[in-house]
């Protein structure tokens, strides 16, 4: 067999078999049953079963050996052999890893936080950090959040300690290292970038958190270090405060979210309209309460889970989302390029949804999309270009918790993360952990458990939304910008390496350099 008739006939093997697992996790995720979720499992252990496939993995690597390829088969070995590499396993331990993630994930889809008794949903924990003005109200919300850290802590250290076991027996330090390794990242050059955007965002960082508290003390009437993690609007501080930032609820809440969502897009010339009707985007009991996009088949059938309720926030998420949604559709459409090549680097999709979520917040979105008065948004445009600057420096503090965090949950499953996660959030954040407080925080947060060592991706996003912005300016009904984005973006695929590609499209390699130059400007 050839090198191509290898690739080809490893195609035809894993696209029914994905094609099954990606329908059966939206099941699960829009409805988690015990059903849902034994199917989940089913679909994706026999996913796995093929991936172990060791022959098929000799082959493979005999394959990338031989001189002279052809550089679409050449990069097709490539991704097969990332994508094998974490399955050379034996049958149990896949099977306890899969039984595990899934048990979790359907956990993390019913459970709901409880306040003095009554049950309430993550949009509700929302509007109360959001707008109530009562510290109690707001710890209660905010304890109500953290509660499913209680339910699967135990399992996640559980779930983290088998993916080590997996990732030594491959011969790696780790699951991260691993994770890593498979995905086109360079571990120390990743902590290099890291090291340096923690260096540049400290003191303006800094500088906007010592405001933000004053503001805060000054709305709740209490002394600036008496501010806690309760105070903010969002339980990990992962957002912009409305205090420091811009609240556009007010001129937003009438908005329809699937119709804003439908017009920025199509003044672009991206038609979102098909992924929206196969979406799931009204929340429910047993269903997700977070957000994404998923392609199920890397041929069209491109969805979104959401929760929407009308406001800044889950428009916000809708941009972002069908940021996603676009770049697969447009691989969906590239049929010149094998299947297998038909996706991208998740670092990509996310700097592309990152750099569409921002729009909410800009003057011309606004003016334009959202339909306010030239002299309003002319009023709030100073205050939406300081609020985009606050954004970056929020976000970005809060994934290096993240990141620090999760290398070291998987050095040492058993850790004192309980108390190490805070001392990552005092580090990075400069939040002020709850006195007493003795609960695993951290495991209320979905990523450590579903999205493994994926993290820093939402950096690079970052990084490439800035870069796309300097690149391509306003995205505002401007279908030349959406052009771009097709051409020079989506339509390569998975064709190159992450890195060469950006350098490809934009003509200059990524460096931490456009964000700081973002968040200087």
């Amino acid at each position: 067999m050839t090198p191509a008739e290898l690739v080809a006939a490893c195609e035809a093997r894993f696209e029914p078999l994905e094609v099954a697992a990606n329908l059966a996790w939206w099941a699960a995720n829009t409805e988690a049953t015990d059903e849902t979720q034994r199917n989940r499992a089913e679909t994706e252990f026999a996913l796995s079963e093929a991936l172990a496939d060791a022959d098929t993995f000799a082959a493979i690597r005999a394959a990338r050996a031989s001189s002279d390829l052809d550089p679409v088969v050449a990069r097709g070995l490539t991704l097969l052999e990332e994508e094998h590499t974490p399955h050379q396993l034996d049958p149990e331990l896949r099977r306890r890893i899969i039984d595990m993630q899934s048990s979790i994930e359907s956990r993390f889809s019913q459970h709901r936080g409880r306040i003095e008794g009554r049950e309430v949903d993550d949009n509700e924990i929302a509007a109360i950090l959001s707008d109530s003005d009562d510290s109690d109200e707001r710890q209660a919300a905010w304890e109500a959040s953290k509660t499913v850290g209680m339910e699967v802590a135990a399992d996640v250290r559980e779930l983290a300690r088998l993916r080590n076991e997996a990732a030594r027996r491959l011969g790696f330090r780790d699951h991260f290292a691993l994770a890593l390794a498979t995905t086109e990242y360079d571990e120390r050059k990743l902590f290099g970038t890291l090291e340096a955007v923690e260096e540049f965002t400290r003191e303006p960082y800094r500088a906007m958190k010592c405001e933000l508290d004053a503001r805060l003390a000054a709305r709740f009437g209490i002394a600036a270090d008496a501010v806690r993690p309760w105070h903010y609007d969002d339980p990990f501080l992962q957002e912009v405060p409305s205090v420091v930032g811009v609240d556009l609820d007010a001129y937003l809440c009438d908005l329809d979210v699937d119709e804003v969502t439908i017009r920025t897009f199509g003044g672009m010339g991206l038609d979102v309209e098909p992924v929206l009707a196969r979406s799931d985007l009204t929340p429910r009991s047993r269903k997700n309460q977070h957000a994404f996009c998923i392609d199920i088949d890397r041929s069209g059938d491109v969805r979104v889970l959401s929760n929407n309720v009308p406001g800044e926030r889950w428009i916000e998420t809708m941009l972002h989302e069908c940021g996603h949604a676009v770049y697969f559709m447009r691989t969906g459409e590239a049929t010149d390029i094998p299947w297998l090549l038909r996706t991208m680097h998740m670092c990509l999709t996310e700097g592309v949804a990152m750099r569409c979520g921002r729009l909410v917040r800009e003057p011309a979105w606004l003016r334009e999309i959202a339909g306010l008065p030239d002299d309003l948004v002319t009023d709030l445009a100073p205050k939406l270009a300081e609020a985009k600057r606050v954004a970056l420096l929020v976000f970005v503090r809060w994934m290096l918790v993240m990141t620090h965090f999760e290398r070291g949950l998987y050095a040492n499953p058993d850790g004192p993360h309980d108390t190490r996660w805070w001392d990552l959030v005092e580090r990075f954040q400069f939040v002020q952990r709850a006195e007493g407080r003795d609960a695993p925080d951290w495991a209320a947060k979905i990523h450590l458990a579903l999205a493994p060592v994926y993290y820093h991706n939402y950096l690079f996003g970052e990084l490439i939304a800035c870069k796309l912005e300097a690149t391509v300016g306003d995205l505002v009904n401007r279908p030349d910008a959406g052009a771009f984005l097709r051409e020079r973006f989506f339509a390569p695929g998975a064709g190159m390496r992450w890195d060469r590609l950006i350098e490809h499209a934009t003509g200059s390699a990524l460096s931490p350099a456009v964000l700081a130059d973002a968040i200087a400007n």
